[in-house]
């Protein structure tokens, strides 16, 4: 579990943690689940150590599932563009450092899961917002890109598209459609026994996004 101290991470932790799984979490922050079946590490994953912690973890343990939750945003301040790069960094980079390091030992055994939890906003092009909804249409390029790849390997690829959860990550002032975190849970447990190469949840957003691209399109005509 990669990003599990907080929010939907946390979550998951607990949840799957009560189906009696051996989990090691990784996070920038220490974690409050004290269980004999959980390991936690500090780790930022833009910094150097954590590739290497990644290195020393797959060199102890075999891992069946790795779910990257880790993401962070901010509104764009034109006048204050420091926090860009490490948006992108975070969100998409990261997760591209854990599946290089992750992945090539699944391959190995021929068996394993690597799942991505991306956003909605992965289809859109955002003025408010426009490193978080990049990092997320990269995010689910690349998965989508490594799940074909993987497929004649035995290792399954998920990319989980949620639209608004009810974490710290959920910022503007409309929020529709705004999912609890143990539904978001619920739709995770579905992914990690189902295997898809996709994922949108809730399923009614789609239409939504898709209206809203058209609405962008006719108003830049």
């Amino acid at each position: 579990m990669i990003g599990n101290s907080d929010g939907i991470g946390q979550a998951a932790t607990k949840r799957l943690l009560t189906d009696e799984w051996n989990i090691i979490g990784i996070s920038k922050s220490e974690s409050p689940i004290r269980n004999p079946h959980y390991h936690h590490h500090v780790a930022d994953v833009v910094d150097v150590k954590y590739t290497e912690l990644l290195d020393e973890l797959l060199v102890k343990y075999s891992f069946d599932l790795c779910i990257y939750f880790v993401g962070i945003g901010e509104l764009l301040d034109l006048q204050n563009m420091r926090s860009e790069p490490r948006i992108i960094d975070v969100n998409l980079t990261g997760m591209v450092r854990t599946a290089a390091a992750i992945i090539p030992k699944m391959v190995d055994a021929r068996k394993g899961h690597f799942v991505g939890i991306s956003s909605v906003a992965d289809d859109l092009v955002s003025a408010e917002a426009p490193s978080y909804h990049a990092s997320k249409a990269g995010f689910t390029n690349y998965l989508g890109g490594l799940a074909l790849a993987l497929k004649p390997k035995g290792v399954f690829v998920t990319n989980i598209r949620f639209g608004f959860v009810d974490t710290k990550m959920a910022k503007g002032d409309i929020k529709p459609f705004m999912m609890s975190v143990e539904k978001a849970i619920d739709h995770l447990q579905t992914c990690i026994e189902k295997r898809p190469v996709c994922y949108t949840a809730p399923r009614i957003v789609t239409p939504l996004v898709k209206f809203r691209k058209l609405m962008m399109r006719l108003g830049g005509k």
